[in-house]
Order: C-alpha cells, then sequence, then structure tokens
C-alpha cells in the first residue's frame, strides 16, 4: 500500500489539492508490466470505450507527450530510453511521430491521462486514454465541460462552491506548478478496469463482506497546465489492495481507526455515491478487527 488518503490527510468529497514535487509527476513500480500489458489488452478489445480525442487537441496531446517522454528519460533512465523515434520500455515501443500522441504517451505509464482545454468558455475533456476508470464511461465525459463531469457527485454540480473553486483553480494554475489529490473507493473486485457505476440508493440493505474479498481501490491524480497549449494535463494512477494488506501494516490500527472516522462522516448521498450504504456498518465491522 503506497498511498493511504483514509489516514485523514485526503478527506472524501473534497478538492483536496497539494503541492507536487515535479520529480513525483510519475511514479512507476514493479507493476509497471502488468499495467502496460493491461492497457494492450483493452484498447484491442474495444478501443472506443478507452479512447478518444477531439482532433483540435493534437497539439496538446503533442505537448504532453513530449514533457512526459523527456520526463521520464530524466528521471528514470533505468527503466526507460530512447531509440531514434520511439521510447523503449520493457521490450515493448512507443512511437513519438504516430498520430495519436496520447496512446503514445499512455502506453508508457500506468496512469490514465486526460486532457483538458478551455473551449466555448469552459474547460471541456478533449482528450483521454483511461484504460482504468473508477466506476464511469469515458463515453459519458468525453467532450462534457468541468462542471457536466462532476454533476453526479454530490457537491460538486455546477454553481456549486467546489465546481466554482475548482474552475478558478484551472484558470489560476501556473505551468511550474505540479499538484496532486487523491480519492478512495471500495470494491469487491480488485480489477483495475472497473466502468460500471457502483452507485446505490440511500436506502440500500445492509450486505455481508468478505476482507478478503473486499479491495481499497486508491486514485491518485495529479495535474499541471502545458506551457505551451495552455491544457490541463491530468495523469491518474489506480492501486488496488485488498483490505487484508492492512493486517500487514505496523500502522494498522492507526489507519483503520481513521478509515472508520472517515466512513461514518459520509453522508447518507455520499455514501450512496460511493456505494456504501449497503457496505458501511460490515466494512467499519472489519475495521475495527483489524484495529483490534
Amino acid at each position: 500500500m503506497k498511498h493511504t488518503p483514509y489516514d485523514g490527510t485526503s478527506k472524501p468529497f473534497t478538492i483536496g489539492l497539494a503541492q507536487l514535487d515535479p520529480d513525483r509527476w510519475i511514479e512507476p513500480d514493479e507493476a509497471l508490466d502488468f499495467y502496460l500489458s493491461e492497457k494492450v489488452r483493452l484498447l484491442g478489445a474495444d478501443r472506443s470505450s478507452v479512447f478518444a480525442a477531439a482532433a483540435e487537441s493534437e497539439g496538446a496531446q503533442r505537448e504532453l507527450l513530449s514533457l512526459l517522454t523527456d520526463y521520464l528519460l530524466r528521471r528514470y533512465p533505468h527503466i526507460y530510453r530512447r531509440e531514434g523515434k520511439t521510447i523503449v520500455v520493457g521490450g515493448r515501443e512507443a512511437n513519438l511521430n504516430g498520430d495519436l500522441p496520447i496512446l503514445s504517451a499512455g502506453s508508457l505509464i500506468q496512469d490514465d491521462l486526460a486532457i483538458m482545454e478551455f473551449k466555448e468558455g469552459e474547460w471541456r475533456l478533449t482528450a483521454a486514454y483511461i484504460a482504468f476508470p473508477s466506476s464511469w464511461s469515458l463515453a459519458e465525459k468525453f467532450g462534457r465541460s468541468m462542471d457536466e463531469i462532476h454533476a453526479p457527485v454530490p457537491g460538486f454540480g455546477g454553481g456549486s462552491r467546489n465546481a466554482e473553486l475548482i474552475t478558478r483553480m484551472l484558470d489560476r494554475l501556473p505551468p511550474d506548478r505540479f499538484v496532486e489529490r487523491f480519492n478512495w473507493s471500495i470494491n469487491v473486485d480488485g480489477a483495475l478496469h472497473l466502468p460500471k457505476s457502483k452507485s446505490e440508493d440511500i436506502g440500500a440493505d445492509a450486505v455481508a463482506l468478505e476482507e478478503n474479498r473486499t479491495f481499497i481501490r486508491v486514485e491518485r491524480q495529479t495535474l499541471r497546465k502545458l506551457p505551451q497549449t495552455g491544457a490541463i494535463a491530468f495523469t491518474i494512477r489506480i492501486y488496488s489492495d485488498p483490505l487484508t494488506a492492512l493486517r500487514d501494516r505496523p500502522d494498522a490500527a492507526r489507519l483503520a481507526l481513521s478509515f472508520i472516522v472517515q466512513l461514518r462522516e459520509l453522508t447518507l448521498p455520499q455514501a450512496a455515491y460511493k456505494g456504501l450504504v449497503s457496505k458501511r456498518e460490515t466494512l467499519i465491522a472489519a475495521l475495527a478487527s483489524i484495529a483490534g
């Protein structure tokens, strides 16, 4: 478990942006080959479900690819190398001059990628390679404004204070500042590709959870403004760990107790959005057991 935002450092349903050291923009690890293999499989199985790009986004895509490759070659020379017009990672090659730069960029890293551009007075999703969505569909979000994308999220709909703060942040983000934020969710499936909504009714009946079949899904997002095009580049990295992994940590009790606090603080609409109305009490009981 690399990131544990449920320790109280990142509250659910808040913007929760934190300054990010640019050297920590991307964090490849020992699972890199597995993630890249999954991306290849998903792209081949249903391309339109994981990739979409407007023609006018090509400039921003190319800028993102250029910045990303320069960063990876400098920061991780033991993982990435350049061979002519390609970048090689683990025996795979990414073409730097291809027609779809965001696919080349996404084929190098475990993170998903999304580009927002300022169009018609709003920030809109104009390009994305999202292999590992967390209970949402790219087809439903592509081309939409930030307000429309966040409309289902309690407290983030158009006209809300959070929506206004996000727009202001995107407008004012300087190109030399990197920021990150985290989300967490609970799933009964550890798969990376989870496009179906887990939202449920606020009156959903309680269900039992098996600790060894319950997964904590953590989403690490980074944001930066591309200096030439002014587009916003998002990276989204998914970590999925079984709940049982908490028991192996020396700080298990502290993490479990903090997690319980966050679960209890969720309003009913928030818990329903996260699919936790039916699972909250049994999850709290499991965490209480871990806390001892």
